[in-house]
């Protein structure tokens, strides 16, 4: 964060001072909410949750080095006191921003969103100095978190928005206002807390309504839900797909044995090949969108392709894939799953499985539930357990309870009657399957939403050795 002192602090977030000898002490380290990650000179913010109370570290991190806490109450050593924790970061965050003059690049969507935005973040940190999204810390507390990791070296800075419900991408977009707005999709992520696709799209919507005149908003030319925003944005319009209108489109998309795509990127600059080594033909909508991005901002279409060609996963648990040495290649996709990423996966679980189903190999798919479907959740893993089929997966494990047992019976109606596809009730048991049959050449795909944790299964296929138990979460 650029360096303000703890007056200047107080007085943006309109707080009080406390314990502190010398108010013109500046905060010199990074704005943490995590007691562990306090160096000297850091701002401690301390929230109170429903198990962890952040002000009971208070002396702790004073004693590690923290200039002070940013606090709700007095407690006992230097801290600023404010009603509200969370409203006094997002004030922060703001002045920050706006103090800083960096070209703010936000984005939004129902799928894709953390892909995306690690390819726009490596695409443009080879023209300037980039700060973007850690993980999947798009909210009212990571966004701003984020925000105040920014300094005054940053040219462009890219923040992840998430959204549960009308209002929300509004409120983020106060606290760091964009210049750039970028929509991936409208699926159905949370679909049984928003109650439908147009509600969702209302909500996502609410970046580009975001937007200055002077500012550019990116959009799907292939999401009819998205194109249809540019109706509600003053800004600039910028179409990014394989439709013949985009303005940043893919042509000769293909996907690779190893499950890895390419296509010929056209760009109003020019034009480009690009061989991505991210795996999965939904790569490609997410590059498209970041070559449109980096595009607005003057990279030619070479330099664009050649840093997407070379550009790789930053967060974890996605598509990871890792080979064995005794040849069981692991994909890990656990992070989250809805419906949209679900079926990307199987396509590109089928992909990879070509050439090892041709020397005898297996392809598994490990899946477990998709949270937040509401009334859509039965008929949509139905759905996702029918597709493994038509996909010719060779082997279905559905891990869970009722939702898994919705994935076994869409594959058993599709068509699996033997063996193909079989519903086991934990993580545990889905890991001792495995480890009794997979054999050399096999490929597993490992996915579901973040709150099943079938992440341990594939720690446990990756582990050294076969033995270990998976603990549950």
């Amino acid at each position: 964060m650029i360096a303000l002192s703890l007056a200047e602090i107080a007085e943006v977030v309109g707080g009080q001072t406390y314990d502190i000898p010398d108010p013109s002490v500046p905060v010199t380290g990074p704005v943490v909410r995590d007691s562990r990650e306090v160096v000297p000179g850091s701002l401690f913010v301390a929230f109170a949750g429903e198990r962890v109370d952040g002000h009971d570290f208070a002396a702790a991190v004073v004693e590690a080095g923290a200039a002070a806490v940013l606090a709700s109450r007095p407690v006992g050593v230097p801290a600023i006191v404010v009603e509200d924790v969370q409203s006094a970061l997002g004030a922060l965050a703001r002045h920050v921003v706006r103090r800083l003059g960096t070209t703010l690049v936000a984005l939004t969507g129902s799928a894709g969103k953390t892909s995306t935005k690690d390819l726009i973040a490596q695409v443009l940190r080879r023209k300037a100095p980039t700060v973007f999204t850690p993980g999947s810390l798009n909210n009212e507390i990571g966004l701003p978190l984020t925000a105040l990791t920014a300094t005054e070296e940053t040219r462009y800075l890219v923040l992840e928005m998430g959204a549960r419900g009308i209002g929300h991408i509004r409120y983020l977009t106060g606290l760091t206002p964009p210049k750039i707005g970028l929509v991936l999709n409208v699926g159905t992520a949370h679909i049984g807390e928003f109650g439908g696709r147009e509600q969702i799209a209302l909500a996502k919507g609410e970046l580009v309504e975001a937007l200055p005149e002077d500012g550019t908003a990116v959009l799907n030319a292939d999401d009819p839900l998205v194109r249809a925003m540019a109706s509600r944005t003053k800004a600039k319009v910028l179409l990014f797909g394989e439709s013949d209108e985009a303005d940043v489109r893919a042509e000769n998309v293909r996907l690779m044995d190893s499950g890895q795509p390419s296509f010929r990127l056209h760009t109003p600059s020019g034009a480009s090949d690009v061989t991505m080594r991210l795996y999965g033909e939904h790569h490609v909508s997410n590059a498209l969108a970041a070559a449109a991005v980096a595009h607005e901002l003057g990279m030619s279409a070479d330099e664009i392709a050649l840093a997407l060609s070379e550009a790789g996963s930053l967060s974890r648990w996605r598509m990871e894939v890792t080979e064995r040495p005794d040849g069981v290649t692991v994909v890990n996709d656990a992070y989250n799953a809805n419906p949209e990423s679900m079926r990307a996966a199987l396509r590109a679980l089928a992909s990879m499985g070509k050439a090892s189903q041709a020397k005898g190999g297996r392809t598994w798919a490990v899946l477990g539930q998709m949270a937040e479907l509401g009334d859509e959740a039965l008929a949509e893993h139905d759905a996702v357990g029918r597709l493994a089929v038509r996909l010719n997966v060779s082997k279905l494990v559905a891990v869970g309870g009722r939702e898994a047992a919705w994935l076994q019976l869409g594959a058993y109606n599709e068509g699996s009657w033997g063996e193909e596809s079989v519903h086991v009730s934990d993580a545990q048991a889905a890991v001792d399957l495995l480890r009794s049959e997979l054999r050399q050449g096999d490929v597993v795909l490992v996915k579901a939403s973040r709150s099943v944790g079938l992440e341990s299964v594939a720690q446990a296929l990756l582990a050294t050795g076969t033995e270990g138990e998976v603990v549950a979460r």
